[in-house]
């Protein structure tokens, strides 16, 4: 991971590089604004990301901070392809001076992979950054084989504090410590799930089993073999990092099956107000992992206001409850 002081380091040698570079973005003319193109999922399955976005956009375009800049939007409609593709094109057509990409794997992955290919600089957010990191590599099961890149910066917490986090929940309440996984086949889940860089090391430290099933596609309409390797294995606790369709659709067959866990703690599923609203009285004694909130003690340093004051204004602007 690397420090501030090195990543200004390499901001500047960057800066260095791109001003000589046939790759570089467009220089920017006197008076004209920066162009920020920023690629998230406006709509499909992880549209709950992006519910804030035109508010938060809004209000740095409206402050000091902002006026120097434009920011363009693109939606990536949960789609790793499509976020590659107006990656491309924010670039090419809109030729921007800075990526900026929020929101899992299938969305900041393809954008900086874009980026890194095109010599964009890319500043990335709101994924571990195992699953980013480790999800772009040419082969992520060989660490020795992983190299760093030259445009692309994330910053995000990781799988370390994840597990910090869940096993801290888990540990208030009287369980045997077993556990079950629900990890997708894609960035974020092989990640989650790998046996040596994953979850299992970590809950292993801390006193708990995990019983993984493999790998299952996105946007099943079957998690009976989950439900059953859960029963077999008696896990008291399930967790994992699912999409909400998908969390929805094992929930309700879990409850029609008779699984009733003592402690259902996932990742992405249920961070939102509108996807737990679709879960109804399911939605009842459900954990995540929270990464902002109301009552966070932090300020904007572009703004001055308060996370508590954010939060007010967001739903009076917007009449939703804050996300």
């Amino acid at each position: 991971m690397i420090t501030r002081r090195s990543l200004l380091k390499a901001s500047a040698a960057t800066g260095l590089a791109l001003a000589g570079s046939r790759l570089a973005t467009p220089a920017i003319a006197q008076g004209a604004k920066i162009r920020l193109g920023y690629v998230s999922p406006q709509t499909g399955p992880l549209a709950g990301f992006a519910e804030s976005d035109d508010y938060n956009i809004k209000a740095f375009l409206a402050s000091d901070a902002g006026k120097n800049f434009e920011v363009i939007v693109k939606d990536s409609q949960s789609n790793p392809n499509r976020a590659a593709e107006v990656a491309k094109s924010l670039i090419v057509d809109d030729e921007i001076n800075l990526m900026l990409v929020g929101s899992t794997p299938e969305n900041t992955n393809p954008v900086a992979t874009t980026c890194e290919a095109e010599g964009v600089p890319v500043i990335s957010t709101m994924a571990p950054w195992q699953p980013w990191f480790i999800g772009q590599q040419g082969s992520p099961a060989d660490p020795s084989s992983w190299k760093p890149f030259n445009f692309a910066y994330h910053y995000f917490w990781g799988l370390e504090d994840i597990i910090a986090v869940y096993t801290g929940m888990w540990k208030q309440l009287s369980t045997n410590g077993k556990v079950g996984g629900l990890f997708p086949n894609d960035a974020d889940g092989n990640a989650w799930g790998d046996p040596k860089n994953g979850l299992k090391p970590g809950l292993d430290a801390a006193g708990f089993s995990l019983a993984d099933p493999g790998r299952y596609q996105n946007l099943s309409d079957d998690f009976t073999a989950q439900v059953n390797a859960f029963k077999a294995a008696n896990a008291e606790i399930v967790t994992g990092v699912v999409i909400p369709p998908d969390f929805t659709t094992f929930w309700n067959q879990a409850r029609q099956q008779g699984f009733k866990p003592k402690a259902i703690t996932v990742a992405k599923a249920i961070l939102f107000p509108q996807s737990v609203e679709t879960l109804g009285d399911a939605g009842h004694n459900l954990s995540s992992e929270v990464w902002w909130s109301a009552s966070h003690p932090f300020k904007s340093s572009v703004t001055g206001e308060s996370s508590a004051e954010i939060a007010a204004d967001f739903t009076a602007k917007t009449g939703r409850p804050w996300t």
